[in-house]
């Protein structure tokens, strides 16, 4: 049985090849896996665990498909029907209209430049006209870690007109090292 959002008239977006679909049970362990593979750049302190993935899938994304307007809208990232990555708006302000771009890719996929860049194109292409055409929120942002293998995710958004909005300097500490945060935003132009 696939989950369904309240506040989405529908439940799959499609381009090409690529799919969302609202998160499925079925790929929490494989998103534990990669989230622990690339904690680094992620806002997660330690490893998740079996037990700790569960409790999140029982005490927050279940909930999730029971609101009006959820704090979240999580997504399964399907290429051909195969799980790729997942992600969502997170940090929903209904109020304000707008929320933050979450995105993760299997790890291998993550490390390969040309798949990352086609993968989170493609999931741009898909959730932008979500967020705007459907949703009708006013903008949506994400945030990057400055270090270098982040500057490919600079410029695929570069290809969808964000703009730079803020940096936080010495924001996040990674490894020994203070890191740079950036956001860039995306403004609905209806």
């Amino acid at each position: 049985m696939q989950r369904k959002y309240k506040c989405l008239s529908q439940q799959e977006f499609t381009h090409e090849s690529c799919k969302l679909v609202p998160i499925r049970d079925e790929d929490k362990y494989t998103i534990m896996q990669w989230r622990n593979e690339q904690i680094d750049i992620l806002r997660q302190k330690e490893p998740l665990t079996k037990e700790k993935q569960e409790k999140y899938f029982e005490d927050v994304v279940a909930k999730l498909f029971e609101q009006e307007q959820p704090n979240q809208l999580l997504f399964s990232f399907l290429e051909n029907d195969i799980l790729i990555g997942y992600g969502g708006l997170v940090h929903i302000d209904w109020e304000s209209r707008n929320a933050e771009i979450s995105f993760i890719t299997e790890t291998l996929r993550n490390q390969a430049d040309e798949l990352l860049s086609k993968d989170f194109g493609n999931y741009l292409t898909i959730l932008l006209p979500m967020s705007f055409d459907i949703l009708r929120f006013n903008k949506v942002y994400t945030t990057f870690y400055d270090i270098n293998e982040r500057h490919l995710y600079k410029s695929i958004i570069d290809k969808f007109d964000f703009v730079q909005e803020a940096v936080l300097k010495n924001h996040i500490q990674i490894g020994t090292k203070l890191i740079d945060v950036l956001i860039y935003s995306s403004f609905n132009k209806n």
